[in-house]
């Protein structure tokens, strides 16, 4: 798996490009300035492929700067937007790993209107309907109670896995925005974008990317590996 400046190429290939984003940086720039992956990304393929100009690279979906995982761009215009009407169409499959507060067990559906309200997700009436699954797949003990679940995204709104586990009455560890009020542990969201699954835009082959494992058993994010299920 090649490497640039820490981050890991997953995939490329001449309309795709899928790499694992690390946890603490931002998916574009924002008004904090702060190195973000697409400019990165911009700089290794204009590097890579010895651009005179700067390197085109479509944006068609985000991960939270402290949210770590798979993330697709589009190599083309004409890539990006079919990716985008893939998400659109709810042909884009998203599926996390989340490590949530206190014990519970089973799966079920969340379904609730979400509304961004300065900076925040909030549940309105009027909002607009997020939906996702989630599965239990494990628990640990840190000082107190951890479960860790696997969550199939149906639909990308803002700050949306985060909003509904706290709906929920398990808010992700040290997700402080959310409902989170334990032990702060390593200032670290337990949350991983594991595995996306699409349509390529031009071949129509059903692509699967899978993030690589990251931590080890010494390391409570070992939980967001994709592979820690019972």
């Amino acid at each position: 798996m090649e490497v640039y400046k820490n981050i890991k190429i997953i995939y490329e290939d001449n309309h795709l490009l899928v790499v694992d984003k690390p946890e603490g940086m931002l998916s574009q720039e924002d008004i904090t300035k702060d190195l973000d992956i697409l400019t990165i990304l911009k700089g290794y393929l204009k590097e890579k492929y010895n651009k005179k100009g700067d390197a085109y690279l479509g944006l068609v979906h985000r991960l939270d700067r402290r949210v770590s995982g798979v993330m697709v761009f589009g190599k083309t215009s004409k890539a990006a937007s079919r990716l985008s009407e893939c998400i659109r169409n709810r042909d884009f499959k998203k599926t996390y790993i989340a490590i949530c507060s206190g014990y519970f067990d089973g799966f079920g559906v969340l379904k609730d209107n979400i509304s961004k309200y300065d900076g925040l997700a909030v549940k309105t009436n009027d909002g607009k309907e997020a939906i996702l699954e989630y599965q239990v797949i494990n628990h640990f003990k840190l000082d107190t109670d951890f479960t860790v679940a696997r969550i199939n995204l149906l639909t990308g709104k803002y700050n949306q896995i985060r909003k509904q586990m706290e709906l929920l009455g398990h808010p992700l560890i040290n997700d402080f925005k959310y409902g989170y009020r334990g032990k702060n542990y390593n200032d670290s969201i337990g949350l991983r974008c594991v595995e996306l699954s699409f349509t390529h835009p031009t071949t129509k082959e059903i692509m699967v990317f899978k993030a690589p494992q990251v931590y080890d058993d010494s390391d409570w994010r070992y939980y967001l590996n994709i592979n820690n299920k019972n």
